[in-house]
């Protein structure tokens, strides 16, 4: 009987495990399931060398191309989603390989675009239904009530849901790592050196399945089931009858969002939204922006079904090619080429009131200096010491920078309508921190080392040095006397005095070692200022490519000039924490805001608001202390395209040094090339001396010059070629140490290429000014008419000896 018992409860274990192990779940790995590789990084060695000679000997500044991979995934595009609606992905592959080849980023400081340009490689994919079915239940058990919203333009009011995105994040990462083998171990052995993939989750959900309102329906019975078709009727009820909108962390309503990892989210069938700037139409986002599929299945009455489905497809490119720009590959903020190995970030509080204090922590306005270094340090690169220090300082007790901050204030005029439908003018004060930076610069060393003296004194001697011994030096920027070379001792005196003139010694004995960069961060918190004080733009910080300016006062909230739906943003003056780590990205990773892009035809940056909500910290829909991986990837890469860039420029400044002196001196004005002559021997010059009366000294023409300054830069050019092929073969994330080490001995190469250059240029331009060149027509010497008298005193015997001749008889 005992015996029984044991083997009936057996028995129920184990029909317990089938029935767990044929439960439906996603993400499930089957043997034989394909595997997910690189397909943009082939073995490119080849044609390098030719890539590095063609782009620093050009005219045309021909741009380095680097690979960079875009994964677009399909998530509910293959005939079981919304509408039911398929996409060929090897179509929607190859028409964005088509229209969206290359981009090539720009320098929002200069407006410059880098001698780096991406090639795009797309790789397009469905994803399988169980995936596509536990992404509906996660967002469907996120979904709450909003309100009611209008449909499109001026459609009915329905229901509004809306999505808080963290909450439905962790199934999106679940999507990643199933998709690209993270959970497996990561990836095979010879791509551990490639950067980890970027993902782009074009989504379409069944808006009647996510119904938060129909909860009869068991989504699980349709991870592996069949999905049934859509009658007509059923078609024009996809809608669903209401509407849902993801916000990240409280930020702006949005249909794309950026997540904390390595993609985008894209929701076509959430929406639509309406975000952007009050009465200005640049990068608004609207409900014709992104491209809806109830347009597709019913069109206008003038448009066919197959031309709506390629307005759909290239929309739907369109809105990948920008997200790329803007957010995989956008704009560099900072040209920033940081090769110290020690970063000091020093957040100086400037206070003018006892009220309370920032840097206590416990309080919603505190500043949280912990996290701000955790970031911070995710966006350098390994080896690089991090130190944030901060500290509170009284306002009244700088004299000159509490007169800064009074010149600082500024007041414009707005023009706004009301809701009485007219304008109205107002005076709006503001912050301008151009001014501000000026007199900051001048004290950020001193608060600093104060703050790290108090904060830890050990650390005080490592990144600020005290010396009052080296008065009579020039002007230096380090303790340390930096190296130079042999020849930069020789130059002339005329160079060594204008040196001297253009040096001025740094004010007081305070100097930063070697090797040291200091990043201050000045908090501004004031009282009794006006309660809608701001910096430029409507913003709470300001930036420059060395200092980070941000203002805090006591108002509850401002309302901005941006709207999300019906409802104002408000920027909250008393938190500052997102703004801090908004400056700190721009200056130390070289971050732009996801908004923001370079225009060439407009002569300033330009803005598009699509790619705005997300986890990153910039502008004023976006609610979040944290940066995407994402962004932390760019912010790396920022900083090895930042090096590369200063030294191809440094390079080609150095080619085109060489170019435009051998043009000055070795050209003629009509640019044909002047001839050298060789030195003659003194042999030569004397049978020229008494046959032509006349002695040639040697041609001042600085041939062999050229040709050995040619000959010297030709190697260093060359040197660029394996930096560059690992930065074409990308080896990112685990090699960047090496490819930061390379990049700095090549932009010292260059620096010390240029100088070299430009000392013998100098040296033999200062030699060349005892002769003149002059450019004459060629001169015909007297021996030419002796010549001819000779020929035709020729012709004159001949035909006389042919005349008095006797004739043959």
């Amino acid at each position: 009987m005992k015996g029984m018992k044991i083997s009936y409860y057996v028995l129920g274990i184990l029909l317990s495990l089938i029935f767990v192990e044929s439960a439906p779940q996603a993400y499930r790995r089957d043997p034989g399931h394909p595997t997910w590789h690189h397909g943009a990084f082939q073995d490119v060695k080849d044609s390098v060398r030719s890539d590095v000679r063609q782009m620093l000997h050009s005219r045309a500044e021909v741009p380095f191309l680097v690979p960079l991979e875009v994964n677009v995934v399909l998530i509910g595009f293959n005939g079981n989603g919304g509408y039911r609606y398929t996409v060929d992905s090897q179509k929607l592959e190859e028409f964005l390989r088509v229209a969206f080849p290359a981009h090539r980023p720009s320098c929002l400081e200069t407006g410059q675009p880098l001698d780096i340009e991406h090639h795009v490689v797309y790789n397009a994919f469905p994803v399988g239904q169980p995936e596509l079915i536990a992404l509906e239940e996660a967002v469907k058990g996120a979904m709450t009530p909003a309100g009611t919203a209008r449909e499109v333009d001026f459609g009915r009011e329905v229901p509004l849901f809306e999505v808080e995105a963290t909450a439905v994040e962790p199934e999106f990462e679940k999507l990643y790592s199933y998709l690209f083998d993270l959970e497996n171990g990561g990836f095979p052995v010879e791509e551990t050196d490639r950067p980890r993939p970027t993902a782009i989750f074009v989504v379409n959900f069944d808006k009647v399945r996510i119904d938060p309102r129909n909860s009869k329906l068991d989504l699980d019975s349709l991870m592996y089931g069949k999905i049934p078709h859509l009658n007509e009727e059923e078609l024009k009820n996809q809608e669903g009858g209401y509407i849902y909108r993801y916000r990240y962390n409280g930020g702006g309503a949005s249909q794309i969002w950026l997540g904390s990892g390595r993609y985008v989210v894209v929701d076509l069938s959430a929406g639509p939204c309406t975000y952007g700037k009050i009465e200005t139409e640049e990068g608004t986002v609207n409900s014709r922006t992104l491209p809806r599929l109830q347009n597709v299945l019913f069109p206008s009455p003038g448009a066919s079904g197959e031309s709506a489905h390629d307005i759909f497809i290239g929309k739907l490119a369109s809105v990948i090619a920008t997200t790329v720009e803007h957010v995989i590959a956008p704009d560099v903020r900072y040209e920033i080429v940081d090769m110290t190995t020690r970063l000091l970030v020093p957040i100086i509080v400037l206070q003018n009131h006892n009220r309370y204090n920032i840097m206590v922590k416990g309080h919603n306005y505190s500043v949280d200096v912990e996290a701000i270094e955790a970031e911070v340090k995710k966006m350098v690169h390994q080896g690089q010491d991090v130190v944030i220090v901060g500290g509170t300082h009284a306002l009244h007790r700088h004299e000159k920078l509490a007169i800064a901050v009074s010149k600082a204030m500024r007041g414009h005029s707005l023009q706004e309508t009301k809701t009485d439908g007219r304008f109205h003018v107002h005076t709006k004060t503001y912050l301008d921190g151009a001014i501000l930076k000026e007199e900051m610069e001048r004290s950020a060393d001193v608060l600093a080392a104060g703050l790290l003296d108090v904060s830890d004194p050990s650390l005080s001697s490592k990144y600020f040095l005290r010396q009052t011994w080296m008065d009579d030096t020039e002007g230096t920027e380090d303790s340390i006397i930096k190296h130079k070379p042999l020849w930069a001792t020789y130059g002339s005196k005329r160079q060594k005095e204008k040196r001297k003139r253009s040096e001025k010694r740094k004010p007081g004995d305070l100097f930063r070692t070697y090797g040291t960069r200091v990043v201050p961060v000045f908090v501004l918190s004031l009282a009794d200022v006006d309660d809608n004080l701001m910096m430029e733009d409507e913003s709470l910080v300001w930036t420059s490519n060395d200092v980070v300016i941000v203002l805090q006062h006591q108002t509850d909230k401002i309302p901005l000039s941006y709207v999300s739906e019906l409802q104002r943003r408000h920027a909250i003056p008393s938190q500052v924490q997102r703004h801090i780590l908004a400056g700190l990205a721009s200056v130390v990773g070289g971050l732009s805001a996801p908004y923001e892009k370079a225009s060439h035809i407009h002569s300033r940056p330009v803005v598009n608001w699509l790619v705005t909500a997300g986890c990153h910290p910039f502008g004023p829909f976006s609610n979040t202390t944290q940066i995407s991986q994402l962004l932390r990837d760019v912010a790396l890469r920022n900083a090895v395209y930042a090096r590369v860039d200063a030294a191809l420029h440094r390079i080609r400044e150095t080619s085109e040094a060489v170019q435009a002196f051998a043009a000055e001196h070795l050209k003629t004005p009509l640019g044909e090339a002047v001839k050298g002559k060789k030195n003659k021997s003194s042999t030569d010059l004397w049978l020229e001396k008494f046959y032509k009366k006349k002695t040639n000294l040697p041609e001042p023409f600085p041939h062999e010059l050229v040709e050995r300054l040619e000959k010297y830069l030709d190697p260093r050019g060359a040197a660029c070629g394996p930096f560059l092929f690992a930065i074409r073969s990308s080896v990112a994330r685990c090699k960047h140490e090496q490819l930061r080490d390379t990049a700095e001995l090549n932009v010292h190469t260059a620096d010390d290429s240029l100088q070299y250059v430009d000392h013998v240029l100098a040296s033999e331009r200062e030699k060349m000014k005892c002769c003149s060149i002059e450019y004459k027509l060629p001169t015909h010497y007297s021996q030419n008419y002796i010549y001819a008298g000779i020929l035709l005193a020729g012709f004159f015997v001949y035909f006389a000896v042919i005349f008095f001749a006797s004739p043959v008889r």
